[in-house]
């Protein structure tokens, strides 16, 4: 009962500031100062009331991280009228998102029903010459819909495979991912940001709940799409020349290595709340970097005719550079420590599957610090106008940077329930070398 009294409380603050939001319409600074405070009071609210929610194994790292993601995204968004309505559907989702990870009953379900209906609504609506239409991205949510609806009506396994779609649709897998996909690059204004770090989040949350129910061969299927999937992102992203579909890729071949792990190990730990959280901000701040781009050049700029930003534009040079480092998976960033504690904390299953992971993490990384190589250290044009970051746009950045630094050296006790390192023997598993 209390759990669901604290559910409630913390999902009305965000909806009480969709609705703050509203009288103040005709102010779009106003709009955006009462969305941010908002945020804030959602994060306050979040930490003190957290002690009275049922814990689940992923602990509490993700339900902090949505109104952080949600002030960011809305913080690094330039003040115009034409982004207040994201502003409010910001707030909307976070509320959403609060009640999904904090309910474990009907309740969320019947938000994330409301979830995939709103972004189908939203993706039905927006589009453009540049991004048209994608029924199938539409379709991809409609399954996932569906998915919940029967999840919610069915007994194991049914209910169970049910699940994983769902679970597949949010925290992208093959071949469901073009929802995700689709999300990403046709929402408008600051929603791409946030729902890169929302949806990873809502995924993981349902996957915890269905990895130990997982049956043996649904396990071995989701390990192949995962390594497919890992593959897939990596090999893909190489040929992209639009910013925003090369972030995409990249967090497909990141979020397919923890699909790995989870259906190897056959339980998820809070490690994956430290790795999906360090790839979604760190996405999520990359989104924001590209976004200051497209305000200063416009949304159709091809990413290889805009160079030589490092000298001209210092302070995001800087923080863009840490932000590809933090994508990159090198320490001391979240990436890298979720990584390595789930590597260490599961066994493992194929070492030439692992060996694919990893080859695939280093292709990831190669073509994020080619892309920033390319923006930062490139010939320099004298024809481009350079602005470096605003206050605001700044703000936004550096607290990405700083959120994913702390998650690469948060005490893995303060973490949650069950991190647990595993000895040498169990995680190589039957192929542990004996004489």
């Amino acid at each position: 009962m209390m759990n669901e009294i604290v559910t409630t409380l913390l999902a009305s603050i965000p909806f009480i500031g969709a609705l703050l939001c509203l009288t103040v319409w005709s102010r779009s600074d106003y709009v955006k100062q009462t969305a941010i405070v908002m945020t804030m009071i959602s994060l306050g609210a979040t930490i003190a009331l957290s002690p009275f929610l049922t814990v689940s194994s992923e602990g509490f790292l993700l339900l902090y991280l949505l109104p952080l993601a949600a002030c960011v995204s809305i913080l690094g968004q330039p003040t115009h009228e034409t982004h207040r309505s994201a502003w409010v559907l910001t707030l909307v989702f976070l509320g959403l998102g609060v009640t999904i990870l904090a309910s474990h009953g009907v309740v969320g379900q019947l938000a994330l029903l409301v979830l995939f209906g709103l972004v189908i609504g939203l993706l039905s609506r927006h589009h453009s010459a540049l991004w048209p239409m994608s029924w199938w991205g539409i379709g991809v949510y409609g399954l996932g819909a569906v998915a919940t609806v029967t999840s919610a009506m069915t007994e194991p396994p049914i209910s169970t495979i049910a699940s994983v779609l769902a679970c597949a649709v949010l925290l992208p897998l093959v071949p469901l991912h073009s929802g995700y996909f689709t999300a990403l690059t046709r929402l408008p204004g600051n929603l791409p940001s946030f729902i890169v770090v929302l949806f990873p989040a809502v995924g993981l949350h349902g996957l915890v709940t269905v990895t130990p129910m997982l049956p043996n061969n649904v396990a071995v299927t989701i390990m192949g799409l995962a390594v497919i999937g890992a593959l897939y992102g990596a090999v893909r992203a190489l040929a992209q020349s639009r910013m925003r579909l090369l972030l995409a890729y990249s967090s497909l071949s990141l979020f397919s290595m923890l699909w790995w792990f989870a259906a190897a190990a056959g339980i998820t730990t809070a490690w994956a709340s430290v790795f999906v959280g360090a790839v979604s901000f760190g996405t999520s701040g990359l989104l924001l970097a590209w976004q200051a781009i497209r305000t200063r050049y416009g949304d159709d700029v091809d990413p290889q005719a805009v160079s030589g930003l490092a000298s001209t534009m210092p302070r995001f040079a800087v923080l863009l550079s840490l932000m590809a480092l933090a994508v990159m998976g090198l320490p001391p960033f979240g990436v890298f420590s979720g990584f390595m504690g789930l590597l260490l904390t599961s066994p493992i299953a194929s070492p030439a599957a692992l060996f694919v992971i990893l080859l695939a993490w280093l292709a990831t990384s190669w073509y994020i610090l080619d892309a920033v190589q390319r923006l930062l250290f490139g010939q320099q044009r004298p024809d481009l106008p350079f602005t470096d970051l605003q206050q605001s746009e700044f703000a936004a950045l550096l607290m990405v940077v700083l959120i994913v630094i702390a998650l690469g050296v948060i005490p893995a006790g303060l973490l949650g329930p069950n991190i647990v390192a595993l000895s040498p023997s169990d995680i190589m598993g039957p192929f542990a070398w004996s004489k």
